[in-house]
């Protein structure tokens, strides 16, 4: 087209001048300037009224107030994603802002890693779309279309690595991971000119950029104005932005919205005079073959969804949260929804409102219907437009002293010393500001700089500073709500089953709940969901105070900080995975214990918890059977530690409640017997296997062994494992000695004086203490060895140098911190039964081993070992038939009573009886 046609003829013509002037030659500047001219007219001539907007845009949501009520269309098509669409009626049962989400757990064609999907669309009052929405709605005979690509074509076309998190920190949580979508992202996208537009502008961030040269110059210019300014920046950050992938898939999405508005179009035989397009600013000026409806290029190839099974819903959004999710300065969206609410009062406009909204302004008096206008022919208004000055406001003085009065008395109930003296200096600064940013009214954010400098002066006393002061003083971060109408299915479930808590939970404040299981059995059905959700909400939703749910143990009291309004985006989201939160829990565990990296440990925790939330019976016993067949599969021993506590505990509890051991139990008992006793000659001498695995190891094998062997396994199969083990490392040396004395392979009096060996030879005293570690670990195993431990220990306080000594003692304060603080108690008590109770007696106190080191050599006879006092050995001396008639059974004769005759099996009997006293204790119990 030439210069001179059309009605944008005479300004592509000065522009071209321009630059050729500037330049000295027509170059490149030329074809950008005469482009940015082209772009507007081919957007303003399509036949098909193209309605540019920019996100969360005040001088856009007027502009659309305006246009629609002027030209009220029939068909509204929306950039927005064409399956969110069922979405929009449930807006009236929320209060904004919130966000539309597309959720997806289930993937079918995207990589595991990316999951879950999500994709949000921030809704605010303040925004083009929405007034767009409620007209559409509320309007009889109007029918909205979303031409957008749909979510499961968002991540299609996302780069093929995996996609990073669009939100950070607590405010971007109300959005999660979420991708964001917003409808006209106009920003420059390339650096330098945003940095270049910045500078010059006077300003510190692109948000402010914005509103000074294109919020308040549009604010009241006519639609006509609005449509070619708008498209003028879409056009000028289109063809200076770097271009790349992003342009790329941007064009495609041109293509698709096209493609679709054609198909809508050639279906409903609607008239295009009577539809709008609303797109952002940067879309309105596409290039694409397929711009128009007047295209001769054909209709875009759109590529089939995958199988993904996407599910959607609303979750609350707020200003901070899409301030952090879209790069915007903090504060500016609370900024613009002031600006809004202040242009449509002064202008007179009504806005569009979807009846019934929660938290909206009334409106004083319903529209007036006005006539639709025919469309005007298209003239030049950018000429007039980018040739004056921009119309300077007067200032406001009542509304800025308003301003500085408010922000000094918000000021002091947070703790800073302000006073009337601050009021006058942000006042003055406020106009000094606006005077050096080439502004005859101070903005908002002129304000903020200036009772940043007079107020806080480097000093916040409180959690608030002042620039969140002057945001919270501006409009706030208002949060949004969902209803309750609008909530999934099990969220409703969650609020009518905590209903007689008599707390409402849809507050944003912390509530405390308090239970009396005892006194009201009714909310015991309470205290089972609120401990579902501790296991499934973030853990700051529901937080128990008191009482605590444990396997064989239930409070009577229980008291819960309960959060539930500022987390209703996560139990929204657990709505997605299923109907109730029985379902969702035990989805999750299912899915927990079959993920590839699953281990018998993890799937042991997952049985506990399903016991412990769900009752147990048929999906714990499930979780057991894939416990068994995952320790089968394990090659390595990293996790002995956490399965031996789990399946004593488990095993504890099913003894307890249950007539038999659930057949999985078993199974788990005899495969681990079988399975430990084949790795544990490997673990033995492998250097990534540490002492307390390879002591878990043997504590599960001697601990179930009584089981295993009931069972059908083989103690020879345990014998011969040790037999073939042969370390080197000496902690595992001494572990191996205990497992031998443990299985009768090695005497006690033979374990004794190779210890005193090790002390003995020189060479070995640096060494020592890493004997003494194994030993320690040995307990688990071994636990009658608990007083040899404690013997061993105090030889080496006694016998090893300093230099040995005071080194090692830090390391072995750690290690029992660190490996063995379930083995203390046990060696504490050993130690207390072993050294005098007394400070006076300490002096006379003689260890029993160096009494029996000094023993005559005449004596023939052995003295009886030691055996501490107890009620075992009451029992025996006061009840000894028992032990007759048990005698009796295994062919010996009644001489254990004779302490001369069986002295040298009082050590073997004594360790019986401390590694297994429920034997005597029940015997006790019968004989009262």
């Amino acid at each position: 087209m030439s210069a001179g046609m059309g009605p944008f003829g005479a300004l592509r013509g000065q522009l071209v001048d321009a630059a050729t002037a500037f330049a000295g030659a027509p170059d490149a500047l030329a074809g950008i300037l005469a482009g940015l001219v082209d772009d507007v007219d081919r957007a303003l001539r399509e036949e098909l009224e193209i309605f540019p907007v920019c996100h969360h845009s005040p001088a856009s949501a007027l502009a659309m107030v305006r246009r629609l009520r002027e030209k009220q269309p029939k068909v509204v098509y929306l950039e927005l994603c064409e399956d969110l669409r069922p979405l929009l009626t449930e807006l009236r049962n929320c209060r904004l802002p919130v966000a539309l989400q597309a959720f997806a757990t289930d993937l079918d064609g995207f990589p595991p890693a990316w999951g879950p999907l999500s994709v949000v669309a921030p809704i605010t009052e303040a925004s083009a779309e929405y007034q767009a929405i409620s007209y559409a709605l509320e309007t009889p005979g109007v029918e909205l279309v979303l031409v957008d690509r749909s979510s499961d074509h968002v991540f299609q076309w996302a780069p093929k690595e995996e996609p990073e998190a669009a939100g950070h920190g607590d405010d971007a949580a109300l959005h999660g991971d979420a991708v964001g979508i917003e409808i006209g992202d106009l920003r420059p996208r390339f650096a330098e000119l945003e940095e270049h537009l910045m500078r010059h502008g006077k300003v510190r961030h692109w948000s402010e950029w914005w509103d000074q040269y294109v919020e308040q110059p549009l604010a009241g210019a006519d639609y006509d104005t609005y449509r070619q300014v708008m498209v003028l920046v879409g056009s000028l950050f289109r063809r200076l932005g770097p271009g790349g992938d992003r342009l790329a898939r941007d064009e495609d999405r041109e293509r698709y919205m096209w493609t679709r508005m054609r198909e809508h179009l050639a279906a409903s035989g609607a008239d295009p005079a009577q539809c709008l397009y609303v797109c952002g600013a940067f879309h309105a000026a596409s290039r694409v073959e397929q711009f128009g409806l007047s295209a001769e290029a054909p209709d875009f190839d759109i590529s089939p969804r995958t199988a993904t099974r996407w599910l959607y819903g609303l979750v609350p959004s707020s200003h901070s949260a899409i301030e952090a999710q879209f790069g915007l300065a903090s504060g500016s969206v609370s900024i613009a929804a002031a600006t809004w609410a202040k242009a449509a009062a002064r202008g007179g406009h009504t806005p569009f409102q979807l009846a019934g909204q929660k938290g909206a302004r009334k409106r004083s008096a319903r529209a007036r219907q006005a006539v639709p206008v025919p469309r005007a022919p298209v003239t030049d208004q950018l000429s007039g437009f980018l040739s004056r000055p921009p119309a300077l406001d007067d200032l406001d003085e009542t509304e800025l002293l308003g301003w500085c009065v408010d922000i000094v008395r918000l000021a002091r109930r947070n703790g800073y010393l302000a006073g009337t003296a601050d009021t006058i200096a942000v006042f003055e600064t406020s106009i000094l500001l606006a005077g050096l940013r080439n502004r005859a009214r101070p903005t908002p954010y002129d304000f903020q700089d200036a009772a940043v400098t007079c107020i806080e002066k480097d000093v916040v006393p409180g959690r608030r500073d002042v620039r969140r002061l002057c945001e919270i003083l501006l409009g706030g971060d208002r949060v949004g709500e969902v209803g309750y109408d609008a909530l999934p299915p099990l969220a409703r479930d969650v609020f009518d089953r905590l209903k007689p808590l008599g707390l409402d939970l849809e507050k944003r404040t912390i509530q405390r709940a308090l239970l009396d299981l005892g006194a009201d059995p009714g909310l015991v059905a309470c205290s089972d969901l609120l401990w579902m959700l501790r296991y499934l909400l973030p853990r700051e939703a529901v937080r128990p105070i008191m009482g605590e749910r444990r396997l064989g143990e239930r409070s009577i009291q229980e008291s819960w900080d309960l959060s539930f309004g500022r987390y209703q985006r996560s139990i929204i989201e657990l709505g997605y995975e299923g109907v109730t939160i029985e379902q969702v829990l035990e989805r999750r565990l299912r899915r927990t214990v079959w993920q590839p990296d699953a281990t018998a440990a993890v799937a042991l925790a997952a049985v506990e918890d399903a016991v412990l939330y769900l009752g147990g019976g048929r999906l714990a016993d499930q979780l057991g059977a894939r416990a068994v067949e995952l320790l089968a599969a394990e090659r390595t021993v990293d996790d002995a530690p956490e399965v031996l506590r789990r399946i004593r505990r488990l095993l504890a509890h099913y003894r307890a409640t249950e007539p038999a051991l659930p057949t999985w139990c078993e199974a788990f008992v005899s495969g681990g017997y079988a399975h430990y006793c084949t790795l544990l000659p490997t673990a033995f001498v492998d250097e990534d296997t540490g002492i307390r695995q390879v002591g878990a190891m043997l504590g599960f094998l001697f601990g179930m062994e009584s089981l295993a062997l009931t069972l059908g396994c083989d103690r020879a199969q345990l014998q011969l494992a040790v037999r073939q083990s042969h370390p080197e490392a000496p902690a595992k040396v001494a572990l191996l000695w205990a497992a031998q004395c443990r299985l009768g392979l090695l005497p006690p009096a033979e374990l004794r004086s190779r210890c005193d060996e090790l002390l003995a030879n020189p060479l070995v005293l640096p060494s020592f203490p890493l004997y003494i570690t194994g030993f320690v670990q040995a307990m688990e195993p071994a636990p009658a060895l608990s007083g040899f431990v404690v013997e061993v220990i105090s030889k080496a306080f006694g016998r090893l140098p300093d230099a040995v000594l005071l080194p090692w003692l830090p390391r072995l304060i750690t290690m029992l911190r660190d490996q063995a603080g379930e083995l203390m108690p046990m060696l504490v008590r050993e130690a207390g039964r072993t050294f005098p109770g007394s400070l006076a007696s300490v002096d006379a106190w003689v260890p029993p081993w160096s009494a029996e080191g000094t023993r005559p050599a005449t004596e023939t006879a052995p003295r009886p070992a030691p055996v501490s006092a107890g009620p075992v050995s009451e029992l025996l001396v006061g009840h000894p038939t028992a032990c007759d008639a048990v005698a009796e059974l295994l062919g010996c004769d009644a001489g254990w009573r004779d302490p001369v005759a069986c002295a040298s099996d009082h050590r073997e009997v004594s360790a019986l009886l401390a590694g297994h006293p429920e034997p005597a204790l029940a015997v006790a119990g019968l004989l009262a």
